[in-house]
């Protein structure tokens, strides 16, 4: 008797977790691929995912100089601290954009998608969080999905395996990629709406705004 057909959500998931562990678990693992972010300091868990785009944990004023070296024109935190505590070069603009993965909706993902690609067309952004692993490595997964057309296995495999982190952050932000629908996220970041439901609490702002000035 045959096993009964996985919800193709759920296998690519576990697929996910398995992965991990097994990575974990393999001292003989292959060579970091080529397309994964490649590190460029241990010190700060920085690592570079693109010519314009950076992923760290939260750097210290020790960090600013290697951050002008790199030309980074933009810090994107994703903590509910600012960033003012350690940057204070007026050269390197400053974005706050707080949010938790176990709370993160479509509206979270947009926003920081957005934000990133407006930042990146004046110059190289580095996003980061506390630790650089889980509400980074979220949003580095959705960047390769939504902007950069890999496929969720791939970002999976990249988020879980690249060595970014304790992996018992994943969970979140592997539970979220797994409901996304990135043709959705696609649309509503070309269209320019703030979420992929008219009922999302930024959609019925602005619903409100728009009839009270009519």
């Amino acid at each position: 008797m045959s096993l009964p057909r996985c919800i193709p959500a759920i296998c690519l998931s576990l697929a996910a977790l398995l992965n991990l562990t097994l990575a974990l678990a393999d001292d003989s693992a292959l060579p970091r691929p080529a397309e994964w972010a490649q590190s460029v300091e241990v010190q700060y868990n920085l690592f570079k995912m693109s010519p314009t785009l950076y992923r760290s944990a939260l750097p210290d004023r020790g960090a600013v100089p290697l951050l002008e070296k790199l030309k980074v024109g933009t810090v994107i935190t994703f903590l509910p601290e600012s960033d003012s505590s350690w940057l204070s070069t007026p050269e390197i603009a400053q974005i706050q954009l707080p949010y938790r993965t176990n709370h993160v909706d479509d509206a979270d993902v947009l926003n920081a998608l957005r934000t990133i690609q407006t930042a990146e067309a004046m110059g190289p952004v580095l996003m980061h969080c506390k630790h650089g692993s889980d509400r980074t490595g979220l949003m580095a997964a959705m960047y390769r999905v939504v902007l950069q057309g890999w496929s969720k296995e791939d970002a999976l495999n990249e988020m879980t395996q690249g060595g970014f982190g304790d992996s018992t952050h994943f969970k979140d932000g592997i539970r979220y990629m797994m409901q996304a629908d990135v043709d959705k996220l696609r649309s509503a970041l070309a269209i320019g709406d703030c979420s992929t439901s008219p009922f999302a609490s930024c959609s019925m702002k602005s619903w409100f705004k728009s009839a009270h000035v009519e």
